[in-house]
């Protein structure tokens, strides 16, 4: 078990990571999900013991580790920028770790081989990495790191470089790996898309702050706050700030939203209410959907769907509608929205209520 207590950096007076608690079991794939600079890197060579952590501590396994060295732990790192030796063979890469450990020939062998056919590099086992693509010199980092059987691995974006079809592949085939292992697994990524298909536990991250941790689907299905909710939105969560008094949520344009019954019981006043793009849409599918007056700026076709940015009352929507829609700039249109699907968002940015839908 890795534990933070309290654990932050600081450099030149300023934090880089703000205190910070939390608790990674053995056997278990943790996503590390925020946008460049929000500290995912960071945080994880404190993990690794690359950097000292300025106040608070970390223990792994009851064993307070904080300034033990990251040569004595034991520890696999895969970075987005590749890193292998450059004279060796993609299979003496791979065996590099096992060699360094003592593991017999035919252990070595077989892992080896195990870990290129995942990897796809079984053609490639007998080239030197100036030899191969930067896909393949990546994957080699990562067949690397699965063989060494560390007790703590840390992979930072290391899926960024790939082809798409191979990195939706490896994302699929990942935390099958992970359950098989009683590692700790942490994986850095800016894309909630990608944290929702590895699954496991998901900690998000802003400005240096651990937001929220905890299973990935309740994190996305449930926010705790504002913050969070648009850390794990992509395309970005579309706004609108309501007052909702009696059986409706009222906007001051004048519309009045149909109320949900999972806001039915909230108090009155007024709330800031979020929902993804997928929830906007050029029909009404319930009796729940609400009939919006709204003016397009650009059409984003990206084949089986459309990305229609909108404005509606001074504010920027997304909608994402299946089908292809080149609408004009600056054409008023019709938008409905089920409001089934909305969070509801307190002044201070606390969540009052999760979607039903």
């Amino acid at each position: 078990m890795l534990e933070l207590r309290k654990a932050a950096k600081m450099v030149a007076g300023e934090y880089h990571i703000h205190p910070s608690d939390l608790t990674l079991e053995r056997g278990s794939l943790n996503v590390l999900l925020g946008p460049t600079l929000s500290g995912k890197t960071s945080l994880m060579r404190l993990m690794a013991g690359l950097d000292r952590p300025t106040e608070g501590a970390v223990y792994f396994d009851g064993i307070d580790v904080t300034g033990m060295p990251v040569q004595k732990r034991n520890i696999a790192m895969v970075y987005q920028q590749f890193i292998n030796y450059p004279l060796l063979t993609v299979y003496e890469n791979i065996a590099s770790p096992m060699r360094i450990s003592g593991k017999d020939k035919a252990t070595v062998d077989r892992e080896v081989r195990k870990a290129a056919d995942l990897l796809r590099l079984t053609p490639y086992l007998d080239r030197t990495p100036l030899h191969l693509s930067g896909g393949q010199q990546q994957r080699t980092a990562l067949a690397r790191a699965l063989v060494k059987n560390a007790s703590l691995v840390l992979m930072d974006e290391p899926l960024a470089n790939l082809d798409y079809k191979l990195r939706e592949e490896l994302r699929e085939e990942l935390p099958k790996i992970f359950a098989q292992s009683g590692a700790i697994f942490v994986y850095a990524t800016t894309e909630p898309s990608e944290a929702l298909m590895l699954g496991g536990n998901t900690a998000t991250l802003s400005e240096g702050r651990i937001t929220q941790f905890g299973p990935t689907i309740d994190i996305y299905r449930r926010p705790a706050d504002l913050t969070t909710a648009k850390t794990f939105a992509d395309p970005p969560l579309n706004f609108i700030e309501v007052v909702k008094s009696g059986g409706g949520l009222r906007h001051r344009e004048g519309d009045v939203l149909p109320l949900p019954a999972h806001l039915g019981t909230i108090p009155d006043g007024p709330l800031t209410v979020a929902f993804h793009p997928h929830h906007l849409g050029f029909t009404q599918q319930t009796e729940n959907s609400a009939r919006l007056a709204a003016r397009t700026q650009i059409s984003e076709i990206t084949g089986s769907e459309s990305f229609v940015h909108l404005e509606y009352d001074g504010v920027k929507w997304v909608m994402l509608a299946p089908g292809i829609h080149n609408i004009d700039p600056d054409t008023g249109i019709e938008v409905f929205l089920d409001t089934r699907h909305l969070m509801a968002f307190g002044s201070d940015g606390r969540a009052i209520a999760a979607a039903a839908a």
